[in-house]
């Protein structure tokens, strides 16, 4: 189970969040919908245990992944590198395994630069599934994408999370995002936020 309590957050001594209560069963997922700015970002550091200056807590597992809004990728490692440099013992047979799961078969030797956004994406989400991870985190990972390459990445996610199983915190303010990746929908509103 996860649970994850934000008592308050605040930021330059303004409240972000207030009495944000949530919790996931195992294999679960939970998209939280809110407008730009609200703090869902906020709360999904605090989550992943980027951000611990906050007043709560936070049980999860330690194996979670994050896709974050942007590939997040090291450009001077090749996209094979930025697998296994992120999951120490993982080979570059089981690398490049993942990669031909999500469509860069081949691709293995390249370069971030090298990659379009949508391929960039590719590599994020394989970095985040080759791990297998109990809580996977997604910071509006389809944000600026055109609507085909938006579907296309949103049915691999589907994909991958039924193959894996894990509980699944998504934010978003897409509502058509929310209803196919979630079980679940939460709404982050007000000021300082907090969950209806």
């Amino acid at each position: 189970m996860i649970r994850i309590h934000v008592r308050r957050k605040a930021l330059g001594g303004t409240e972000i969040l207030r009495d944000v209560h949530l919790e996931l069963a195992p294999g679960e997922r939970v998209a939280v919908l809110g407008p730009s700015g609200v703090g869902k970002s906020t709360l999904l550091r605090i989550v992943a245990g980027v951000d611990r200056v906050f007043n709560g807590e936070v049980e999860r597992p330690d194996n979670i992944a994050i896709v974050f809004q942007e590939p997040t990728l090291l450009r001077w490692r090749s996209v094979l590198a930025n697998l296994t440099l992120t999951h120490p013992g993982l080979s570059d047979e089981a690398a490049g395994a993942m990669l031909g799961r999500v469509g860069l078969g081949g691709k293995a030797d390249l370069y971030p630069g090298q990659l379009s956004l949508g391929q960039q994406r590719r590599v994020a989400l394989a970095r985040a599934f080759v791990g297998r991870p109990e809580l996977l985190i997604l910071d509006e990972p389809f944000v600026s994408l055109d609507p085909a390459l938006s579907e296309e990445m949103i049915a691999l996610t589907e994909s991958l999370i039924a193959e894996t199983r894990p509980s699944v915190l998504l934010v978003t303010h897409v509502l058509a995002e929310a209803q196919r990746l979630g079980d679940r929908i939460c709404r982050l509103q007000g000021s300082p936020a907090t969950l209806a």
